[in-house]
């Protein structure tokens, strides 16, 4: 499986991206920094997106690929695709018509350029050689983390936004995680603050990895505050994970 890191960062500011994930280039995780980062030929090869929760930074991107694709004279459909709260926040905030138009009955109510599809926690969905599965997560609002296997039986699991939580790892039911792509958006001295909004820091990801059994192979941080980037970069080191690094806006990683 490959990656790519279209955005990981937990803020929009110069040379930050919000987190947008790409699989093999049609199934995108989030949708941060989707139409700014990738070019309109990769956005039409995206068949499917799955959010994890519908805070601005993780949605951002739907409304304007709707706009890019409706435009173009070969019609393409994409399914959103997450957990029923989170579907049900888009269409009655970001595509009731209000703020923008609701392209999933445009151009008609048989041919929406957007399809929105709920899928519930622990129900897997099957598309081509992948099998995904929502997890319940830990944050401010209903939100899911993806667990991700391949024919191979390789896994990733994307926490999207998580703050601490017991029954994340207790439902992977053991699972053999390749790779875990997971946040730490504070730096320890806000760990307060972190836990209220749902968030981690470096201290609190150190017991969540404790709590994963057997332990995941590679471990990529995201969704850092920039304004506390070397500071939460430097308590992760002190973590001494040597299977533990930052990811980066714009890497590719392989599962």
């Amino acid at each position: 499986m490959k990656i790519r890191v279209l955005g990981c960062s937990g803020a929009e500011l110069p040379g930050h991206r919000p987190p947008s994930f790409l699989l093999n280039h049609s199934i995108l995780f989030d949708t941060g920094s989707l139409t700014d980062t990738l070019e309109i030929k990769g956005q039409l090869k995206i068949k499917h997106i799955f959010i994890t929760h519908p805070h601005l930074d993780h949605i951002l991107g739907i409304p304007f690929l709707a706009d890019n694709l409706i435009f173009r004279r070969k019609r393409h459909r994409v399914n959103i695709v997450s957990i029923p709260p989170v579907i049900k926040t888009i269409r009655r905030s970001l595509l009731d018509g209000s703020i923008w138009p609701d392209f999933t009955v445009i151009p008609n109510t048989h041919e929406g350029i957007l399809n929105l599809i709920e899928l519930k926690w622990g129900h897997s969905i099957e598309i081509g050689h992948y099998t995904i599965t929502p997890y319940p997560i830990n944050h401010s609002i209903p939100a899911t983390g993806y667990l991700v296997e391949d024919k191979r039986k390789r896994r990733f699991f994307y926490t999207g936004d998580t703050g601490p939580t017991e029954a994340t790892w207790k439902k992977l039911g053991g699972k053999q995680i390749h790779c875990l792509i997971i946040e730490a958006s504070f730096p320890n001295r806000m760990e307060a603050i972190a836990i209220r909004t749902g968030h981690l820091t470096p201290r609190l990801l150190k017991q969540e990895l404790l709590k994963i059994k057997p332990n995941p192979e590679k471990i990529y941080v995201i969704h850092i505050k920039p304004q506390y980037f070397k500071t939460i970069q430097s308590e992760l080191q002190k973590l001494n994970l040597k299977n533990l690094r930052l990811l980066k806006d714009g890497e590719t990683i392989q599962v």
